[in-house]
């Protein structure tokens, strides 16, 4: 894992296995950035073994849309062999544009998140890498209610900010469940979970890794067909930038590059706390993770495209 020189060798390392089993925990359907990781993933991992979503839909739109966008995706992908779940919803959402793209036919999907990694765990041995794309909901009640996982998942967060761009409220990921993030701190402060690695927002909210219409990495998706994967991707775009915002940040996939021990986010030893709102604040005698303190943008940019469009496998874990 590329830590800086500063970094104290003598703590805990975050658990490595370059080819373990890894779970994608997304709130996909909302920014864009979650289904170009998952799409990503799906591509030059052959190990994704689960995708979970969080933050569901619900109310008019009707639960557990999220998951079956999931779904469509990784058939579209040729990645039918990748269970998808729905998980933890909030009765609501107004981050989620993706609708349009999910024929009927898609059934819903399986609601048991318990159930599922206690299936991954019994079937595999060793470490199990958990990429949090979204709320930590998903992993706080893991954390609970599946104690053996505690030791075996190495836990690749994007969340939480040092100086996020409005000091009033808690980044993005943190807020759609401060009660699930201040479970999993706890568990971390505890020695429950060790070796987890944030990939805050200070990295990420960067205009090097957004993509919009200019973009190299949207113009190429844009002669697909609609019923491909990249026609999906290219369409979901447009509806972001037509609905929210006119560009989409690449947070999720730069996450994924450092789960992936990929040489482009740097992380330091550091002890964090959040406060009743979810900030998050360097603390000594803290939650002790590895916080990302910097990256590498251009070479993940070419990564990413990489992961995208060379031949399947020519994207894959690097370094």
């Amino acid at each position: 894992m590329p830590h800086s020189e500063e970094t104290d060798r003598t703590v805990d390392e975050p658990l490595g296995g370059r080819r373990a089993p890894i779970v994608l925990d997304t709130d996909v359907g909302g920014d864009p950035d979650d289904a170009v990781a998952v799409a990503a993933a799906a591509r030059s991992v052959p190990e994704l073994a689960l995708v979970l979503t969080n933050d569901e839909t619900g109310g008019s739109v009707g639960y557990g849309q999220r998951s079956r966008l999931a779904r469509r995706l990784l058939d579209l992908l040729g990645r039918p062999d990748v269970p998808v779940v729905a998980g933890h919803g909030s009765g609501g959402t107004r981050y989620f544009c993706a609708g349009t793209l999910v024929p009927g036919e898609v059934p819903a999907q399986p609601r048991d998140v318990v159930g599922a990694v206690r299936d991954l765990l019994s079937r595999t041995e060793g470490v199990v890498r958990w990429v949090g794309m979204g709320a930590l909901s998903n992993l706080a009640l893991v954390l609970s209610e599946v104690p053996e996982a505690r030791e075996r998942l190495c836990v690749t967060q994007m969340g939480g900010a040092l100086n996020y761009r409005n000091p009033s409220v808690a980044e993005h990921n943190i807020r759609m469940d401060v009660g699930a993030a201040h479970r999993v701190f706890s568990a971390i402060g505890r020695g429950r979970l060790t070796g987890v690695r944030l990939v805050i927002s200070d990295v990420t909210f960067r205009t090097d890794i957004e993509v919009d219409r200019d973009s190299a990495l949207y113009r190429r998706l844009s002669v697909f067909g609609e019923h491909t994967w990249q026609g999906l991707l290219h369409r979901h775009l447009d509806l972001w930038f037509d609905s929210f915002h006119p560009g989409s940040i690449q947070h999720d996939a730069l996450t994924l590059s450092a789960a992936l021990d990929l040489p482009f986010v740097h992380l330091d030893r550091a002890e964090v706390a959040l406060d009743d709102r979810g900030r998050m604040s360097l603390a000594p005698g803290g939650a002790p993770v590895w916080l990302s303190a910097s990256a590498t943008y251009a070479p993940f940019n070419r990564w990413l495209e990489d992961a995208l469009f060379l031949p399947e496998g020519g994207g894959a874990e690097q370094g």
